[in-house]
């Protein structure tokens, strides 16, 4: 039978929905209101599927043989005709009752993806300062979503959180990183009603971290300040960084994300959303240190894959360099460093350096450096409260009360001390000796 505009009028309602057919899965269903609406009925990769071709008579009986020749053209292609994306076959409001549901249902029963993203959201960006959870967005995004991105948050099992944790268990701070932010994800999903209940329960990283004790002898500090920095394949702005954290003893990030609003002549202000501590921490600058920083009116360390803005003519830099890259630039150019094994599915990348720039020494963190400063402070006989002043370290007793600028002259005379001490280090002497061979050039 072929469909005419008569037949198709003349098409009465009934209790329930019915179809008429005309051939090959074409035909039209007509609903106890009376709309009559075309469809095509077809069958792919194993699943019956039925797609709308328009309403009669908004859509004419031409009209819709002239979509059946394109779905039937699409589906002889071996594609889907809903998924291709006909302009005629959008319905703005079926698409927005699919978004909301879609939306209901990333709500109630959310992807890993999008329960990462209302953790950041509505908890890490809220609650933590900036390098904080910087640093839980990108264990998650580098870490933890290329396994769980796609799966629903409540198929989450122990079984694979230990098997997420032991890809990493060859890199225990990874690893326990790693652990840390996915547990304190899920039991904000817990504590959000997302999810009834968490996979992290009673779960310990595979491998305990060691405490590390690594410290630069002078030997090393002289080899890395002369010889080792300066032939590596790293920016000048990198090598200034892991410089001025061993001149001044900071933490690494702090030094990274220093601007020139946080300086003021002799005096550095890690401001209280910097601080790891969460605390306002004054830094006196020698003179080395101010040669390190050179000039600036933004980031004294800009990050060259930031974006830029213009103000009055005057470039901003937008972005710091990482603390993530800093601690990376040492590790490609140490000359034995080996790259973690990679894991299943994964690629690891490392920039190659050249051999002959590499740096011949033990491996190092830029946090060493920072311990390195400690240490010679404290064999510079000064007490641990200066030390920890200097730190900034955020202690019990007396040191717990210092205001912003109690210490200022301990701290000063601490780290004028320890330049004094650096400079004598990596001061080049020449020998005083002369040999005999040249005194007797000399008479003669």
């Amino acid at each position: 039978m072929k469909f005419t505009d008569p037949y198709i009028r003349n098409l009465k309602p009934k209790d329930k929905m019915y179809q008429v057919r005309e051939s090959d899965g074409y035909g039209v269903r007509v609903l106890p209101s009376g709309l009559r609406i075309f469809i095509f009925v077809y069958t792919i990769a194993g699943k019956r599927r039925q797609m709308n071709l328009g309403d009669y008579p908004d859509v004419t009986l031409a009209k819709a043989r002239e979509r059946l020749i394109d779905v039937r053209q699409a589906l002889k292609d071996g594609k889907d005709p809903q998924e291709i994306g006909f302009e005629w076959h959008k319905n703005p409001e079926r698409e927005k009752r699919e978004a909301v549901k879609a939306e209901e249902e990333d709500r109630c029963n959310p992807t890993v993806k999008k329960l990462a993203e209302d953790y950041m959201n509505r908890h890490a960006k809220v609650n933590k300062r900036e390098s904080s959870w910087k640093e839980d967005e990108r264990l998650l995004n580098v870490n933890v979503l290329p396994f769980w991105g796609d799966r629903k948050a409540k198929d989450i099992r122990r079984r694979d959180v230990k098997l997420l944790l032991e890809t990493y268990q060859d890199r225990p701070a990874l690893c326990n990183n790693v652990l840390k932010v996915t547990r304190k994800m899920f039991n904000f999903a817990v504590d959000d009603e997302i999810i009834d209940m968490t996979p992290f329960a009673n779960i310990k990283a595979p491998v305990q971290i060691t405490s590390r004790e690594r410290t630069l002898s002078e030997d090393e500090i002289k080899a890395l300040w002369t010889s080792e920095l300066p032939k590596a394949s790293m920016s000048a702005e990198t090598k200034r960084i892991l410089k001025l954290i061993l001149v001044t003893g900071q933490r690494p990030g702090e030094v990274a994300g220093i601007h020139a609003k946080e300086v003021d002549g002799l005096w550095w202000t890690i401001p209280a959303e910097r601080a790891k501590n969460k605390t306002t921490h004054r830094v006196y600058l020698t003179k080395t240190a101010l040669e390190l920083l050179g000039e600036s009116e933004g980031y004294f360390f800009p990050s060259p894959k930031n974006g830029q803005t213009e103000k009055d003519g005057v470039t901003i830099i937008n972005t710091h360099i990482d603390d993530n890259a800093v601690a990376y630039a040492i590790r490609r150019n140490l000359k034995d460093y080996k790259p973690r094994r990679a894991i299943k599915g994964e690629s690891i990348s490392m920039v190659k350096v050249a051999e002959d720039k590499k740096m011949e020494m033990e491996h190092f963190t830029p946090h060493d450096l920072r311990r390195t400063a400690a240490t010679m402070l404290a064999q510079l006989s000064f007490s641990d409260e200066t030390i920890d002043a200097v730190l900034g370290h955020k202690k019990t007793g007396v040191v717990k009360i210092y205001n912003r600028h109690k210490y200022d002259l301990e701290k000063q005379k601490a780290l004028e001390a320890w330049e004094r001490k650096l400079n004598s280090i990596i001061t080049v002497k020449e020998s005083n000796v002369i040999s005999i061979d040249s005194r007797k050039q000399k008479a003669a």
